[in-house]
């Protein structure tokens, strides 16, 4: 069973850097496929972020230039580096990790921007 738990979020000023973590349970990080995603209120579930196991990665057009999504394999942990942050990126913040057929998702952390 994988369980993953996040950390970081909070409020921050517009033009302020976050850094989410995301540490998940188990001895099976290396085989995870980990990726960020986020809903705001009324809003859908979108994709922010993924990284692969060889650590290639894929951006949200919205977030690229600005976020930077990294694992660290000894630590077992996924990170989302936030920068230049914006108003419209206040949501909730979820980790994910998919191994096959299975997808995992942690309790997610707020992220609320200010002007």
């Amino acid at each position: 069973q994988v369980q993953l738990a996040e950390s970081g979020g909070g409020l921050v000023q517009s033009g302020g850097s976050q850094r989410l973590s995301c540490v998940v349970s188990g001895n099976f990080f290396y085989t995870l496929a980990m990726g960020w995603y986020r809903q705001a209120p009324g809003k859908q579930r979108e994709l922010v972020a993924t990284i692969s196991i060889t650590s290639s990665t894929n951006y949200a057009d919205s977030v690229k230039g600005r976020f930077t999504v990294s694992r660290d394999h000894a630590k077992k942990t996924l990170y989302l580096l936030m920068n230049s942050l914006k108003p419209e990126d206040t949501a909730v913040y979820y980790c994910n990790a998919k191994f096959g057929s299975a997808e995992y998702w942690g309790q997610g952390t707020q992220v609320t921007v200010s002007t």
